[in-house]
């Protein structure tokens, strides 16, 4: 599928979000963040954070999870790499800035990825999950958390008028539930385990998938 967004758009985006990013988004993602890193605390082990962003979740694990955090924005990572330093977070193995669809780790390096809101703000989605899928243990689990587009009606006729806005602010606001379908279904050696309504308003969902 063509890409609708560009990595340099995306890097330039969140560059500019890096000083506000916390309290723009902070409280209204609040959920969604301690959801996912709840699932990964349970599994534990060695956990890939993509899209680390500024660090506002490397804090909340647990201090037995070993974390690595990727994101694309140097600007963002340097928030997150001070926070570590700050509050002397020593289960975080390593910050680095990467491309979600080119992960520089080895396959069946981690026990689980998870990705909060990134993959509406990457050009080519199922490349980036199967990247995911690529660096997972068999058994591991990735866990997303993510806008799903709406299917029909008001909300989605809104996404859409939005949409040409949303791509220069980062990402994709109609990214339809059947888009994760087809890439599970052509993938194959994953299984949805999980699909969790997340505020605000439901519009979010916590999504797990397991490796085969």
């Amino acid at each position: 599928m063509a890409a609708d967004i560009s990595r340099a758009g995306v890097e330039k985006a969140y560059g500019r979000w890096a000083p506000v990013y916390d309290l723009v988004f902070g409280k209204v993602f609040d959920a969604g963040r301690q959801s996912t890193i709840a699932e990964a605390d349970r599994i534990g082990g060695r956990v890939l954070d993509v899209g680390v962003g500024t660090g506002l979740s490397l804090s909340e694990y647990a201090r037995t999870t070993k974390i690595c955090g990727v994101d694309i924005s140097e600007p963002m990572l340097r928030k997150a790499q001070a926070r570590v330093r700050s509050l002397r977070l020593s289960n975080v193995e390593v910050l680095s800035v990467m491309d979600a669809k080119n992960l520089a780790f080895p396959d069946n390096a981690f026990d689980a990825v998870v990705a909060q809101y990134v993959i509406t703000a990457v050009p080519d989605p199922e490349g980036t999950l199967d990247e995911f899928v690529r660096v997972l243990k068999p058994g591991g689990e990735l866990i997303l958390v993510n806008h799903i587009g709406a299917e029909k009606g008001l909300r989605k006729l809104s996404e859409l008028a939005f949409a040409p806005i949303a791509r220069r602010l980062g990402w994709r606001p109609e990214f339809p539930w059947a888009r994760l379908e087809g890439w599970a279904e052509k993938h194959g050696g994953i299984t949805l385990t999980e699909r969790r309504p997340m505020p605000p308003m439901g519009h979010f969902s916590l999504i797990r998938y397991r490796k085969s």
